[in-house]
This record gives structure tokens, sequence and C-alpha cells, in this order.
């Protein structure tokens, strides 16, 4: 199926009269609204275009690879997401759903590098509308399409995809065997399922903020275990596990590293907010102390 396109988006997955209701949601005690209230930032396109402009960037001309210090919100960014589109052994002519794809950095990496075509789904409505209009600005509109939906539901048919992927959104999600069950469900015979994940360590609790929540009531984090048994358990066979721990901590190093003395360039913080350093000093200090570990993995 193709993905869904920029104009469809604005009809049907996060059209004005429904942009309150949302956000109504968000002040509820639902754990999926709260999710979706602290991804959540009004305003979000007129930052990221005044950071653009600022930084001597206009709309014209711009490239996806311009865009990957804001949309590629996981650790090691656009690298980590061509290094699993390797592993998978993507070619090019698959059609993907990315699960939990915020603004669409990642399918915009692999639409524009690979040519695949790319479903990004989001929980939050801000990032599937400014994803869309990021994906306008570079032109792939057609080969990029943004859905509002939850990853326990999710709102395609039996055998839509021929590979399902997710990078660092399985932390706010509680029911992993629904998570996986329903990956299983949209792929097609001999689909994939390729995951960039952030897992429970053997360290200890971590600390709050992190990047993907404020507080631990948001934070689903199981140990590495748990999660290869629920992977197994929906009916897929494991081909690939790495285990990018170290890498993820010398590039959350780097990134605080970059983060002192003067105006930032435009980065994560536009996304994060004001929570920025303190989500990233927890994660490092995290990573670092074995609280946490990433992964990258492949399944058939």
């Amino acid at each position: 199926m193709p993905p869904t396109t920029h104009a469809a988006v604005a009809a049907t997955g996060v059209p004005a009269r429904r942009r309150e209701w949302y956000r109504s949601r968000t002040m509820g005690s639902n754990p999926t609204s709260q999710i979706a209230a602290h991804y959540g930032r009004p305003g979000l396109l007129d930052s990221i275009q005044a950071a653009l402009a600022a930084a001597g960037m206009s709309r014209d001309g711009l490239r996806p690879d311009d865009l990957s210090p804001i949309d590629q919100f996981h650790t090691r960014g656009r690298e980590a997401t061509l290094e699993l589109a390797r592993l998978a052994g993507l070619t090019g002519r698959e059609e993907l759903l990315d699960v939990g794809g915020g603004l669409g950095g990642p399918a915009r990496t692999l639409a524009g590098t690979l040519g695949c075509r790319v479903t990004v789904l989001d929980l939050t409505p801000e990032f599937c509308e400014v994803g869309a209009e990021l994906t306008g600005w570079v032109g792939m509109s057609d080969r990029v399409g943004f859905r509002v939906g939850d990853a326990l539901a999710l709102p395609f048919t039996a055998g839509s995809f021929d590979v399902v992927w997710t990078q660092h959104s399985s932390m706010n999600i509680a029911n992993k065997p629904r998570l996986y069950a329903e990956a299983r469900r949209v792929l097609r015979p001999g689909g994939r399922l390729a995951i960039h994940e952030i897992l429970a360590g053997g360290g200890g609790p971590i600390d709050f903020p992190v990047p993907w929540a404020s507080r631990p009531e948001l934070s689903f984090l199981v140990p590495e275990a748990e999660l290869r048994a629920a992977i197994r358990d929906a009916g897929f066979r494991e081909r690939i596990w790495v285990d990018v721990t170290a890498l993820s901590l010398a590039w959350v190093e780097a990134r605080l590293a970059a983060a002192t003395g003067g105006p930032p360039p435009p980065g994560l913080h536009l996304v994060i907010g004001e929570n920025m350093q303190a989500a990233f000093g927890n994660l490092r200090r995290g990573l670092a102390e074995q609280r946490l570990q990433v992964v990258e993995a492949v399944f058939d």
C-alpha cells in the first residue's frame, strides 16, 4: 500500500477540528494521552524554521540531511538509521512502516538513500503534522506519509508491509507482546522486523527525566531476555542482535559536550525542550552505569 500523502494527513490524519480533541485528551490521566503530551510541542514547526534560518538555511534547497540533527530522535542519529538498514538488508524495494517514527527523520533517510516507501505512525499529532510539513519541504511527500495512531492497534490491514521498523519506540509501550503481535500481523510473508531500542540494564533503576519520559510512569523498559521472548512469542525468528550501548554512550557524551558554550545549532533541544540537558545527563548516567542497554536487532 502506498504511504499516506502529505495532503491526506491534512485531510484525514490530524484535521484542524480534531486537534483540540487530541489536546484535551492529554489533560487526562490516560497513559497514552500523557505520552502524547510528553512529546507534543505546540509551535514546533516555527521553532525549527527559526533555528534553520539562524543557521543560514532556508526551505529553498533544503535537503533531508540538513534536518537530521533535529529529526533523528534516537541515539547515534542518522548513523544508527543507516546501520540498521544495512543490518536489515533493505534494498529500496520495500514498503516500510515506521512505528513511533516521530518527525520522520529515519523515514526520509530510508526513502532518500534507498528509495523505500515509508509510512510513519506516531501517537503525537504535532509530530505527524510537523513531519508532513518537513517532508514537503524536501520534496518527498510522494514517498513518505504520516498517520496518527496507536502501536497497539495499528490502523492497517494484515499483510500491508514488508518491514516494520522501530527506533526508540518501545520504551513508552508497556504491552510488549501486543506491540510485536501487531507488528507481525501487518507484515507480509517473509517480512522483517528491525528494531533499535533502549532496554533495562542490570545496574538498577534510572533517574528521570530522560528523553522518552519525564517521570517513571511513562517509561516501560524491560531487560534483554524479556524483550527477546516477547518478540519470539509473537512469531518472529531472530536473525541479528547487536549491543551498541558503548557507541550510544559515546554519542550522548559528545552531544552533551557540544551543548556547552554559545547558542545551540539546530538540534534535538527543539524537540525535547527545556529538559534537554537533564534528560541527556540522566541518559548518559544510565548508559555509563549499565542501567540502560541499547540494541539493534533484525527478526524474520
